[in-house]
């Protein structure tokens, strides 16, 4: 009977006003994620042509980072200029971002390339949001969400599979040039069906924080850096630099008027500040799969990039059919599939750490541990993000939801800096295939481990939230 009223809301969904809209929002989730995904089939490629191995985390972090300050102020940008402009504009300074890359002769360029597609990105992530406030009835919020939430799923399928078949057969460049001209496209097709009502009237509370926007930046920077310099203790002051400008951000953002995360953000004693946590380290968790796995598998497997971003997509497999079979769960099942998922991709790392380094490994069994990483986050994350906005405070509900994409955003680009900042503890040093590469090939997975039992420990202190309730 539970499963028939899951299935007819979801039916509820596919309504003549509604599908156009719908079309466009989980069109644009697609184009910004999968750009996301993308560079980790084409950076192989990159390094080939211009170099700067030692910078393959920047592109990924200069993106996301841009992301989550541009998200931060689609509240103020939102409700002065209308959220379809917002949408609109975002579109277009991602294709900017995107013609840029596409046209760099330095490493350098490709980072700035992906600074300018990361805001605009970031923007139209974020007001994504806000229109699913302004079109769909509220019984429709969550579920639209969720949708949008497995288009960034799905893009961990298209991205790669885009960028390893440009680089197969074409360029690097040419998957840029695609995006651009998928982006000009997008919004056009905004500007036409998307409503052109602002939100409100700004307030005077109404301003972009910059003091807790440049906190935020801070702590990437400094996370980003920690890969580039070779003194340890330079690396330890960089890190506790970023820990620190991070509770700075969380500190100041709880006592503002306008905020970027809820009141109770990453709070131990609520399910939405634990949420936020099991959300943060899930994502940091699945980072190593999107940088450093197919340039492994390219250079100690013999992979051609097309190759290696089918087996990358094997993960997005995973997440999408795992996170289609549990959204619809809920209790102790939910509780225990949260718990499980952590574990789930501490085996897969685990695994994928053991078999990558060895160029005789099985491909048989390297692609399903790729895969299982896939289907632990994928069976968590519907679960989490719905424990964040149903467990949100009266007043955070709004902030809950929008939360949850720029905690994904922040987890995956300081798990891109993590990352980096193990491959080149490790020796890696140039994109070819040597002991030094095999040791990363293990420690960059491996260490990976303990962010996913961390994850494990917050879904336990969730669940002994919810059972209190």
């Amino acid at each position: 009977m539970k499963q028939d009223v899951v299935q007819e809301g979801w039916r509820s969904l596919l309504k003549r006003e509604w599908i156009p809209t719908l079309a466009i929002l989980l069109g644009g989730v697609l184009l910004q994620s999968m750009n996301v995904l993308m560079l980790t089939t084409v950076l192989p490629s990159i390094v080939g042509e211009l170099g700067g191995v030692t910078m393959l985390s920047w592109p990924t972090t200069a993106y996301l980072a841009s992301s989550i300050v541009a998200a931060s102020c689609v509240g103020v940008l939102s409700t002065t200029f209308g959220a379809r402009r917002v949408y609109c504009a975002g579109v277009v300074i991602f294709g900017l971002g995107a013609v840029l890359c596409s046209l760099a002769p330095a490493m350098g360029w490709i980072v700035a390339g992906r600074l300018i597609q990361g805001f605009g990105g970031g923007l139209e992530a974020a007001v994504a949001y806000v229109l699913v406030r302004a079109t769909f009835p509220e019984s429709m919020w969550s579920r639209t969400i969720a949708l949008m939430s497995m288009s960034w799923s799905m893009s961990v399928l298209i991205g790669p599979l885009v960028g390893g078949l440009f680089a197969h057969f074409a360029s690097w460049r040419g998957a840029f040039v695609a995006s651009a001209a998928t982006a000009v496209v997008l919004a056009v097709a905004a500007f036409f069906v998307l409503s052109p009502a602002t939100a409100s009237r700004p307030t005077s509370a109404a301003r972009v924080p910059l003091g807790r926007v440049a906190l935020i930046c801070l702590a990437i920077a400094a996370t980003s850096v920690t890969s580039a310099v070779g003194s340890s203790w330079l690396k330890l002051g960089l890190i506790v630099t970023a820990i620190l400008a991070f509770v700075a951000m969380l500190r100041l953002d709880r006592t503002a008027p306008t905020r970027l995360l809820p009141s109770d953000a990453f709070s131990w004693r609520s399910g939405t500040g634990v949420g936020l946590w099991v959300a943060l380290l899930l994502c940091i968790t699945f980072s190593p799969l999107q940088i450093y796995v197919p340039m492994f598998l390219q250079q100690l497997h013999g992979f051609d990039p097309l190759s290696a971003g089918f087996a990358v997509a094997c993960a997005s497999m995973g997440w999408s059919v795992a996170s289609i079979l549990t959204a619809g769960l809920s209790g102790r099942s939910a509780d225990r599939l949260m718990l499980i998922g952590p574990v789930m991709m501490g085996a897969s790392l685990m695994a994928i750490a053991l078999l990558g380094p060895n160029a005789t490994a099985s491909v048989v069994l390297l692609i399903p541990a790729i895969a299982l990483l896939g289907a632990g986050i994928g069976q968590c994350w519907p679960l989490v993000a719905h424990r964040i906005m149903d467990s949100a405070r009266v007043g955070d509900e709004v902030v809950a939801a929008s939360s949850v994409p720029t905690i994904q955003q922040m987890g995956f680009a300081f798990g891109a800096a993590i990352a980096g900042l193990v491959a080149n503890a490790s020796g890696l040093a140039a994109a070819v295939a040597d002991a030094t590469m095999q040791r990363a090939a293990f420690w960059v997975p491996a260490s990976f481990v303990a962010w996913a039992m961390l994850a494990f420990v917050a879904g336990l202190r969730l669940r002994a939230l919810r059972r209190r309730v």
